[in-house]
């Protein structure tokens, strides 16, 4: 099993969340340690991880029971409209319905250990900067700033980072309806993919195009055909004519 599939069934999957993405980092800057600090657990890797989490009714029954609750089987005592709500016969469409947070969680796994811990943890709307560093090349450096911290980190590789940021940015358009965050020094592959789609409907168009065009120019040169059969037969039956008027004029 790999680094994230483990950090996704150990750290989200009790919780209800769902892991959408991770990305292996160090630091670029060493973090400043206070003066008191003391009894560090050695060296560690870290992943910043993306993750959505479930609103269904589902997880709620899950949530009750680990807090030692029952899931009420009865509707409560008032009649209200909102009350009811859980036990109306369509309240399994609830289960379905979209996750609508999100957040971004650093997870930490210590040398020797083969398990990984929560550290700090952010909801996605608190994130207001994402800074690529670099618009103009692959770069595994990144800044990420939010409403109460801020940090430089050096993914392990340039295009794991890419790929972090790709679903970064599409769960911030999907999930975050007023403020969102301000992606800067971005590439363009980055932004959704923008490049890459266009990039496809181009050659899907071009496609289309020649292959209009080569059908254009096979029915003229249908066209063409049939005139010139047109012609043959044309001419076969002027021949088989003058050819019988010859025939009767001997025979007389």
């Amino acid at each position: 099993m790999s680094a994230k599939s483990a950090i996704s069934k150990e750290i989200f999957a009790p919780l209800d969340e769902r892991m959408l993405g991770a990305v292996q980092v160090k630091r670029r800057t060493k973090k400043k340690i206070p003066f008191l600090a003391t009894g560090g657990q050695g060296e560690y890797l870290t992943y910043i991880c993306l993750s959505a989490t479930s609103q269904g009714v589902l997880a709620a029954i899950r949530n009750w029971k680990r807090q030692g609750t029952d899931f009420p089987l009865e509707p409560p005592a008032r009649r209200w409209p909102s009350d009811t709500l859980f036990w109306t016969s369509g309240f399994q469409n609830l289960t379905n319905k979209k996750p609508t947070q999100a957040s971004i969680t650093k997870v930490k796994q210590f040398e020797g250990s083969t398990s990984f811990v929560r550290r700090s943890q952010w909801m996605l709307e608190q994130l207001r900067q994402v800074n690529g560093i670099d618009p103009n090349r692959d770069s595994a450096e990144f800044d990420l700033l939010f409403e109460n911290a801020f940090d430089q980190w050096v993914a392990s590789t340039a295009s794991e980072k890419c790929t972090f940021f790709q679903i970064l940015h599409h769960t911030c358009q999907r999930y975050l309806t007023d403020r969102k965050p301000e992606f800067i020094n971005c590439q363009s592959k980055i932004m959704g993919g923008n490049s890459i789609l266009h990039s496809a409907a181009d050659s899907v168009t071009s496609a289309v195009q020649k292959a209009s065009q080569a059908l254009n120019e096979r029915g003229e040169r249908l066209g063409r055909a049939e005139e010139k059969t047109e012609d043959m037969k044309n001419s076969a039956q002027q021949f088989a004519e003058t050819a019988h008027k010859l025939a009767m004029k001997h025979k007389c």
